[in-house]
């Protein structure tokens, strides 16, 4: 099969098209056909072993020391089941579903990836186009996390957007808007339409002078505000999504229960009911995935280039070839 191969640590161009051995199901296990995989910025982190502050050593020693043990990236995608191992009751050979895949072993920059069937892995629905199934996790959960548990978003209140229109941007502004939040958005010019219309009460450009709030919630997805605590009302809270290691470690030693500003900067969760939550916002149309650009895996290279530039307009896609 063709699988996108990153045996060392670099630039977009280290990203190879190769042929390798095709997966085979174990017990418990489905063998889906790709295709199609987002490409996120997760990837293009891994891809370039580069992190927010204090974090890069990290990616070497989760995922390898000069390039990634598992050469294979990419976890979310959307595919047909064509082969299932022993055992198997969930699933049946060609079943349309979309998922993730494992946090460590990746591999659905790929035209086959086997996946647990007690995993991440749903029934993809009707409504969804294959693009959009390949793309509806990664910044789905990311928003809803952040805004619903990690910020407890509540109706009437202000939230303001920073990188309003990329992946996790533009499905925060939906949710925020569907949950009754008055939202502003932060976008570049030429994307503040795009953020009205997915549900925007405000659209500003970025290269502005922010709004002053204050704003009960703040979501800074490329984590480049650095007034953004002043923003906040008395009880706000400060959604940082790109946050460096003390961030991180500040927001899980001191979980922020009771009064005052805080900062909400912990991992998502990854785990089937996140992900039927997520489900249930998209059937009462409160929630799309935005599709940006979509590449051939042949073109990974350019995509990885695109996630690397820090303007990407909402998700990006890698369409695997039609199956014979």
């Amino acid at each position: 099969m063709k699988a996108a191969i990153c045996r060392r640590y670099g630039p977009p161009s280290s990203v190879t098209i190769e042929e390798v051995a095709q997966p085979l199901p174990g017990s418990g296990e489905v063998l889906v056909a790709v295709e199609a995989a987002g490409l996120t910025a997760g990837d293009a982190r891994i891809r370039g072993a580069r992190a927010p502050g204090g974090m890069g050593p990290m990616i070497r020693l989760v995922f390898g020391l000069r390039g990634p043990r598992r050469p294979v990236l990419g976890r979310e995608y959307a595919g047909r089941v064509v082969a299932v191992g022993a055992g198997m009751t969930q699933f049946r050979v060609g079943d349309a579903v979309f998922g993730i895949t494992d946090g460590m072993h990746m591999g659905a920059h790929a035209e086959f990836v086997c996946v647990k069937a007690t995993g991440l892995i749903l029934p993809r629905p009707e409504t969804l186009s294959v693009p959009e199934a390949a793309a509806f996790f990664f910044g789905g959960l990311t928003a809803a996390d952040f805004l619903l548990d990690q910020c407890a978003l509540q109706p009437g209140e202000r939230v303001l957007v920073v990188g309003a229109t990329g992946a996790v941007g533009s499905a925060a502004v939906q949710i925020a808007h569907h949950h009754g939040a008055h939202v502003t958005a932060l976008a570049s010019a030429e994307n503040l339409d795009l953020a009205r219309q997915l549900g925007a009460d405000v659209a500003q450009d970025y290269r502005t002078a922010p709004p002053p709030g204050p704003f009960d919630v703040i979501l800074d997805v490329p984590g480049v505000m650095p007034d953004a605590l002043a923003r906040l009302a008395d009880c706000g809270r400060l959604g940082l999504i790109t946050a460096d290691l003390p961030s991180m470690l500040g927001a899980m030693l001191r979980p922020g229960r009771g009064e005052g500003r805080r900062l909400c900067a912990n991992v998502i969760k990854e785990t089937r009911q996140a992900m039927a939550r997520l489900m249930a916002l998209h059937e009462a149309a409160a929630y799309r995935p935005l599709i940006g650009s979509v590449f051939p895996l042949s073109e990974i290279a350019l995509a990885h280039a695109q996630a690397d530039s820090g303007h990407k307009r909402g998700n990006l896609v890698i369409e695997m070839a039609p199956k014979a």
